[in-house]
């Protein structure tokens, strides 16, 4: 289509309420072509992106993470090299798992302060999975799959509950 030299407003309200015909759709298989050869999407980005988006709790208070892998401190054996404990606080919540890779999947050893009772989540690209705490505020999930978590911990405040979210990790 010629865009005439007294190109307006409302010209381009008008072309922006048309509906794409051929010409439209060619530049944008054209420009998607281009894109995908000369910066292609990084592999497991959109993945990634669908998980955080399918969290729907943004009222939620997020925790801060902090990681200490067992192999890199000396104070273990080649076996337990693997085993990776991370900690993750927020205002009112601290939790502290341990992962360890086992022949069934990813098992997960987690303690939250305070913590008796609670409503633990894991979350992972599949769905989720959900545990509750003992009254020492201790957790385990078993068999979980390597890849994406993150973890949503809901604290009862009477006939209410928050939610507390982690940041995503690696199993």
């Amino acid at each position: 289509m010629n865009v005439p030299d007294d190109y307006s407003a409302e010209l381009e309200d008008l072309l922006a309420s048309q509906p794409l015909d051929s010409d439209d759709l060619a530049i944008l298989y054209s420009m998607r072509s281009y894109y995908d050869a000369s910066d292609p999407v990084p592999d497991g980005l959109v993945d990634r992106i669908k998980f955080e988006l399918t969290l729907d709790r943004l009222n939620a208070e997020i925790a801060t993470l902090t990681q200490l892998d067992l192999a890199t401190s000396g104070a273990r054996s080649a076996p337990t090299e693997a085993v990776r404990t991370i900690t993750f606080s927020s205002d009112s919540l601290t939790t502290m798992v341990t992962l360890t890779p086992t022949e069934d999947g990813i098992r997960i050893d987690g303690w939250t302060a305070p913590g008796s009772g609670l409503r633990v989540e894991v979350l992972l690209p599949e769905g989720s999975r959900e545990t509750w705490t003992d009254e020492d505020g201790r957790f385990v999930f078993e068999g979980l799959p390597s890849g994406l978590a993150k973890f949503a911990l809901y604290v009862p405040h009477g006939d209410q509950e928050s939610t507390v979210i982690t940041p995503t990790i690696e199993l």
